[in-house]
């Protein structure tokens, strides 16, 4: 996937926003981070994962724990070609509902 076709994606889910932060690209859902890409750096970005799938992910070539994240629960991916489209989708949609879910249920059930 393109980076352009990854923005797409990314604002095509109810309630996303995007915004810079420390130089990189980010997707967000209520000013909550979901997605952080850094565009410079060869399109690398980190995205929460669930802490039970972390060490199968981070076993991945071109996949590791994010710096500066959540250990254990945020992953920094190498590039847009470490996942094929589908499971690039499905960790993004992923990322966002886990963030989402920390969220109050009012602001939830807008997004529902």
């Amino acid at each position: 996937m393109d980076i352009e076709s990854f923005r797409e994606y990314c604002l095509s889910l109810p309630g996303t926003t995007e915004g810079m932060k420390w130089e990189h690209l980010c997707f967000m859902i209520e000013e909550k981070i979901y997605v952080i890409i850094a565009i410079e750096e060869g399109n690398s970005f980190s995205i929460k994962c669930n802490p039970e799938e972390f060490d199968q992910l981070a076993a991945r070539d071109g996949i590791q724990q994010a710096r500066h994240m959540a250990k254990r629960q945020w992953i920094l991916v190498d590039n847009l070609e470490v996942f094929n489209d589908t499971e690039l989708r499905q960790r993004v949609a992923d990322s966002r509902a886990m963030v989402l879910s920390k969220l109050s249920k009012k602001t939830q059930a807008k997004y529902a």
